[in-house]
């Protein structure tokens, strides 16, 4: 996916893409590369490839989702930024808290910020799971979203208690979705959410199917979730 396309993809869903916008996904990826000689950030490194696969990949979120609003996301597990970071380029008017447990991912991410000249965006090294029980986050966000990180069954007990009720949890998966959809029902149940919805579709120029997970906060998570660090992975609720 070349820039032109990359913008035209964006711009077909009523999302406009500025002159300056493109040079920030631009330095954005000669950051991404640059810091990937120096530690593992990504394993896809070819320009066009990062454009659909990272860049597009993360704004999809937005075809199905309003963020025009100032909403407050939290983006567990991002990485090299993704997908917030694209959002937030897109999206200036929202706040973005990271958390990773890679202190390294997040000095990166720091440098990048700084050097996109991009604000209203903090970072935290720190296992999730320690996270969602810090009370200055906990039932705290509008929106909590997580990409390739972990299995959804996972993944709800790490994000679900960061989110206020009424917010959203935004489940950015692959072709296997709605099968782990169905393994975490009763984990999202006891952990507060209720499904909302799954949206599913391909990446252009044959790239692949995804899948997106709605997840809605009904009401607050139980006091011992999440359970302690790994405790989730090897045993999922």
């Amino acid at each position: 996916m070349d820039l032109q396309s990359f913008q035209a993809h964006i711009q077909a869903h009523n999302i406009q893409v500025t002159d300056h916008q493109l040079q920030q996904f631009e330095q954005y990826y000669q950051i991404l590369v640059e810091w990937n000689e120096k530690m593992n950030l990504t394993a896809i490194t070819d320009k066009e490839e990062v454009y659909v696969k990272h860049f597009y990949d993360s704004i999809t979120a937005a075809f199905y989702f309003d963020f025009t609003n100032q909403v407050h996301i939290c983006d567990v597990g991002a990485g090299a930024g993704f997908p917030s970071i694209p959002l937030k380029i897109l999206f200036p008017d929202i706040q973005v808290t990271i958390v990773d447990s890679l202190q390294k991912r997040i000095t990166f991410l720091n440098h990048l910020a700084v050097k996109l000249g991009i604000e209203g965006v903090s970072f935290y090294h720190d296992r999730a799971e320690l996270f969602g029980r810090n009370e200055q986050f906990r039932h705290y966000f509008d929106v909590v979203m997580a990409r390739a990180v972990a299995r959804t069954s996972v993944l709800s007990e790490l994000c679900l208690p960061l989110l206020r009720t009424g917010g959203t949890f935004i489940a950015m998966k692959g072709s296997q979705a709605e099968e782990e959809l169905t393994e975490a029902q009763d984990g999202i149940e006891i952990l507060g959410g209720a499904v909302n919805r799954l949206e599913t579709f391909s990446l252009p120029e044959d790239n692949g199917e995804r899948n997106i997970v709605f997840i809605d906060k009904k009401r607050k998570t139980p006091k011992k979730y999440p359970r302690k660090p790994g405790v989730p992975n090897k045993n999922p609720l």
